[in-house]
């Protein structure tokens, strides 16, 4: 995580690539398409001295080439070289020229009318692979880009960071930061630092210095009129992650804990925080 990033002077929202897609992303997704695409062209003729799609080794090129121009570029097929290394500058440049949306457009349109054997399955794959490591918002399922961050996750994420209990923001920041490592993501201590601050924020909305969240949340009920619904689903979900049986405990190998996890608990102690300061704040 850069320095921009660790000390909030970058917002969540690109952190979390919702609505956006820095350079590592969008190289890296050329870099598939390069890999699982394009490197299958084939010059069948040494004498031809290049590499042209309208040969029958580069029959799925050729098809795909002819959707791209016909169904997506909208474009003449008089216009569509048979060079493919000119087809293939016009794609690249078109790929890095355009909108953060129009590359995922451009993505999906690849992934469902490249027709090579086997191709599909294993580009899913490498892009969702991809996505998670560059952390992006969005997943292929089911063959669709379909956003799986949600911008009111992402809004009570960055209301949790404006805590006014500086130990709450340093525990939140912390957490994200080990979730969004896109070289060593510690999923397991992200979700333990999520928890920690719920724990100080209730412990300094109580006035005391120490306590699990399980021991603490009791004495939240009467402090803020919290619902006893809340208090007992709050209750619920610490278990998962409490010393005695979740994820500080039965859970402690990496392999167990993914980035859904990690998330998930991000989120929903994020919105635990902004919803204990509101109504610690109505009862002033």
């Amino acid at each position: 995580m850069s320095f921009s990033e660790r000390y909030g002077y970058k917002p969540v929202r690109e952190i979390i690539q919702i609505e956006s897609m820095d350079d590592p992303l969008r190289s890296g997704l050329w870099s598939l398409l390069k890999l699982y695409c394009w490197d299958d062209a084939s010059n069948s003729s040494a004498m031809h001295g290049g590499y042209y799609i309208s040969e029958s080794s580069n029959k799925e090129l050729y098809y795909l080439s002819t959707k791209l121009w016909f169904n997506y570029f909208k474009k003449p097929l008089d216009n569509l070289d048979n060079d493919w290394s000119k087809v293939l500058s016009q794609l690249r440049h078109h790929f890095f020229e355009s909108e953060w949306y129009e590359a995922y457009d451009f993505i999906e349109f690849i992934a469902n009318n490249y027709n090579r054997y086997q191709f599909k399955d294993a580009f899913y794959k490498a892009c969702n692979d991809l996505f998670e490591k560059e952390m992006s918002a969005y997943r292929f399922v089911d063959g669709v880009i379909t956003r799986i961050t949600e911008q009111q996750e992402i809004q009570e994420i960055e209301d949790a960071l404006e805590s006014k209990f500086g130990p709450v923001t340093t525990h939140i920041r912390r957490s994200l930061e080990l979730l969004s490592d896109r070289n060593q993501p510690d999923y397991r201590n992200s979700i333990k630092e999520s928890v920690s601050a719920v724990e100080s924020l209730v412990a300094q909305i109580l006035g005391v210095e120490t306590g699990t969240l399980g021991q603490l949340i009791k004495k939240l009920e009467s402090e803020i009129e919290l619902h006893p619904a809340l208090k007992t689903a709050f209750s619920s979900l610490y278990g998962f992650s409490s010393d005695e049986g979740g994820i500080r405990h039965a859970l402690m190998e990496k392999d167990n804990n993914d980035y859904h996890d990690a998330k998930f608990m991000l989120v929903v102690c994020s919105a635990f925080i902004n919803y204990v300061e509101g109504k610690s704040e109505n009862k002033k």
